[in-house]
């Protein structure tokens, strides 16, 4: 059997909350092999004039100035991130809250550099993945420490209990909310803070966003984002799969099913989408109001 690693009141905060924040859960050498990895794309962006299948540049990035602000897909290219990704720092907070059999989505490093670092607006990452149930979440792996001055991870508790909001401008899917039309007060917004090497967990129908890093140190994010194995992702969705062989190698551990656990919980569907590069960074550039600054 394998050990739980989540106290029934964490269990039950996130169900009632739709988060957690776990403080010293990633191991001091690991953490610095993880900032060892994260200074190789440093290196990798000089010179770069845009971005790549694996870096993604800040808009104020430019050749002998390296701004980056998303690794993309790590696991696929980076040993360290791959490795943490399937060790029990990850998986077995996230196999007490959704069970045991656990399938990736995807993988991504968000990377906030100090007195730049680009903001995301409010969203739910159900919008933009919706499946036949909801044991979906996020588990990110804090790189820095995490502090409201340098553009923190922020959530609407209990939100992940509400509809999946509109997520579109002029008929497009754009990949965030209009905060205020959809009810909701940035006072009320709660902070996913705490020490380097901490993981934070949030429910994938969550509303969440974080502002700029106007600070003077980084705010880097590793997310690892998956899902129960009988979550299956919806017709419409991003989730892009051929055949069931390569859905099946997205296994995390347990064992993958071909019967998919179907809830009636409401979802919107995220298209049609936008025909530009589709990051969440692009595409939110299409909405006309916005929570927070844009960096210059």
């Amino acid at each position: 059997m394998t050990l739980e690693v989540l106290t029934p009141d964490q269990k039950s905060q996130y169900r009632e909350q739709g988060h957690l924040v776990l403080p010293g859960r990633i191991p001091a050498d690991i953490l610095a092999k993880l900032h060892a990895e994260v200074a190789k794309y440093h290196e990798q962006a000089r010179g770069l004039t845009e971005s790549t299948d694996e870096i993604d540049l800040e808009d104020t990035h430019s050749p002998d100035a390296p701004r980056l602000r998303r690794i993309k897909l790590p696991h696929t290219h980076n040993a360290v991130m791959r490795e943490l990704m399937y060790s029990d720092h990850i998986l077995a907070p996230a196999r007490d809250l959704i069970g045991p059999d656990l399938r990736l989505h995807t993988s991504k490093l968000n990377m906030k550099s100090a007195g730049f670092g680009a903001a995301v607006e409010w969203h739910q990452d159900f919008a933009f993945y919706p499946h036949s149930n909801d044991d979906v979440l996020a588990i990110a792996v804090l790189l820095d420490d995490m502090e409201m001055e340098n553009g923190p991870l922020m959530v609407f508790p209990g939100s992940h209990l509400e509809p999946i909001h509109d997520h579109h401008v002029d008929g497009v899917f754009a990949g965030a909310m209009d905060l205020a039309a959809c009810g909701f007060d940035m006072a009320d917004a709660v902070p996913l803070t705490g020490p380097a090497g901490s993981i934070s967990i949030h429910h994938g129908r969550i509303v969440h966003g974080s502002a700029l890093n106007r600070s003077d140190r980084d705010r880097r994010l590793l997310f690892y984002e998956m899902m129960a194995a009988d979550a299956f992702p919806l017709m419409g969705s991003m989730t892009r799969w051929n055949g069931i062989e390569e859905y099946n190698e997205r296994m995390l551990c347990g064992a993958p099913t071909l019967e998919p656990r179907v809830e009636s919980l409401g979802a919107r569907i995220p298209a049609p989408l936008p025909t530009d590069n589709f990051t969440i960074y692009e595409i939110q550039k299409k909405l006309r109001a916005r929570s927070f600054e844009v960096a210059e």
